[in-house]
């Protein structure tokens, strides 16, 4: 390709002695490098002809791009198609002290879901993941991924970043991964056609009022990660040193020197970490991280709440049977039963500060005549393995379940719900009523293309 770049930009870069401009252009010509992260909790198997991405111990490089729409694996939620710059989150997450147990974590502009399903598995169950998303038409995308990645962790809210200010000192973790001006994915031509010098500064001024929202509810000695797909200093370095010089941020470093081809960012003794096309597989990216001072004061702490075992009223003890030993909630709200990943009266100062639009794990629904099981708990980490009889498909069969087609009754399907699984991971659940099969998969999730003639494509 030879594309063209906008006159300002390029100016720019050439000022920017860590960028090889030319480089950089003639790399973002090329096409762009396809990537996925699979799911620890769901598949360990490492895709066909895949290549291992450096940073990321989930992370795959795909020589071609398959057509993921026709794989149950990617329905399944085995794997998210991420792009391997920003799977750095990784190295970076571990770095400011993740993986430890109980931690609260928020994601503050997380649609469409990439780095919180990674923050998700990478945290583990006993924390507790807010899922953020300001803008309510990106919603959509970050639910159904976040069912389908299956973690039962993670809350998603849809609520102003000036809204965390009522949770003063909450958080240990915080990821702002910005809006920003786009320029590391300048491969796409939409992208560059809404580039300008004047967006740059809006997108930077807007960083800022987000940063500050989220060192209002950031605990003190917790850590905030900072990043964008920009090549942008102001949006870059230019923040993490305001950061620094406007609330006494403290820059947190990470160990790179085995990763070949990141560069550090550094000015006046803030570092951040640049991944620019031409000298890694992968888009632009920019990433930091700050700690909040230990000695700076908190208004009114948010932490230390009670640990009571909330069980609602009237819990069947058929709903406890389905489930693996987990932590967190069991509550009924009308006829629905959620499962909540924390516990007694932090998840009701959660709902009460929040506009919570997933509350937890849906498990099912209580009728008179028993539960109807939800399709997020079918997905679930929390599904006990025996409590449904399995039935595997075919290919072809398993695409006709995620159509929501009608399938024949076969011989070895069990009366009443069962799972239907593809290559032993669980797609959903059916009903055999006797003289036909209900299919309960989602329809707004169900696959719309044509698939007739096509050959079986998964990423085995």
């Amino acid at each position: 390709m030879n594309l063209v770049f906008p006159e300002e930009f390029k100016e720019r870069l050439s000022g920017q002695g860590y960028i090889c401009k030319d480089s950089l252009l003639s790399a973002l010509s090329d096409d762009s490098p396809v990537s996925v992260r699979l799911n620890p909790a769901k598949w360990v198997i490492a895709p066909a002809s895949g290549e291992k991405v450096p940073w990321c111990n989930t992370g795959y490089y795909l020589p071609v791009r398959p057509l993921f729409t026709l794989d149950p694996l990617f329905h399944a939620g085995c794997y998210y198609v991420q792009e391997a710059s920003s799977m750095f989150l990784e190295v970076v997450f571990k770095a400011v002290g993740g993986e430890g147990k109980g931690l609260r974590i928020l994601d503050m502009c997380a649609s469409p879901g990439g780095k919180s399903t990674h923050l998700a598995s990478l945290a583990g169950t006993g924390s507790i993941l807010i899922s953020n998303e300001t803008v309510r038409s990106r919603l959509g995308a970050l639910v159904e991924n976040t069912i389908r990645w299956g973690a039962s962790n993670t809350l998603i809210s849809n609520n102003d970043p000036g809204d965390f200010g009522r949770l003063p000192g909450y958080f240990d973790i915080i990821l702002v991964d910005a809006p920003c001006s786009g320029e590391g994915m300048f491969r796409k031509q939409e992208v560059r056609s809404q580039w300008s010098t004047a967006g740059c500064d809006l997108c930077s001024d807007r960083q800022r009022r987000i940063l500050k929202s989220a060192w209002e509810c950031l605990k003190p000695g917790g850590k905030l990660i900072y990043s964008t797909c920009t090549f942008n200093p102001a949006e870059n370095e230019d923040n993490v040193l305001w950061l620094t010089e406007s609330y006494g941020a403290i820059t947190v470093s990470v160990d790179i020197t085995q990763y070949e081809g990141i560069q550090e960012v550094g000015k006046e003794g803030c570092m951040g970490y640049g991944f620019h096309p031409g000298k890694i597989r992968g888009e632009g990216f920019f990433i930091a991280a700050v700690m909040k001072p230990l000695n700076e004061e908190v208004v009114e702490s948010s932490r230390g709440w009670s640990a009571s075992r909330q069980t609602g009223r009237g819990m069947p003890p058929e709903i406890s049977e389905l489930l693996i030993s987990h932590d967190g909630s069991l509550v009924i709200w009308g006829d629905r039963c959620f499962h909540l990943p924390g516990h007694g009266d932090e998840m009701s100062m959660l709902q009460k500060n929040l506009n919570l639009i997933r509350n937890g794990t849906e498990t099912c629904s209580i009728k008179r005549n028993g539960i109807i099981p939800s399709h997020e708990l079918s997905v679930s980490e929390l599904l006990r393995g025996e409590a449904f009889p399995a039935i595997e498909l075919s290919w072809s069969d398993a695409i006709r379940y995620l159509r929501k087609d009608t399938l024949p009754v076969r011989d070895e399907m069990p009366a009443g719900w069962f799972i239907v699984t593809f290559s032993g991971v669980r797609l959903g659940f059916m009903n055999n009523i006797g003289s036909r099969l209900n299919n309960y998969f989602p329809a707004s999730s169900r696959i719309r293309m044509d698939a007739a003639g096509t050959e079986v494509r998964v990423l085995i």
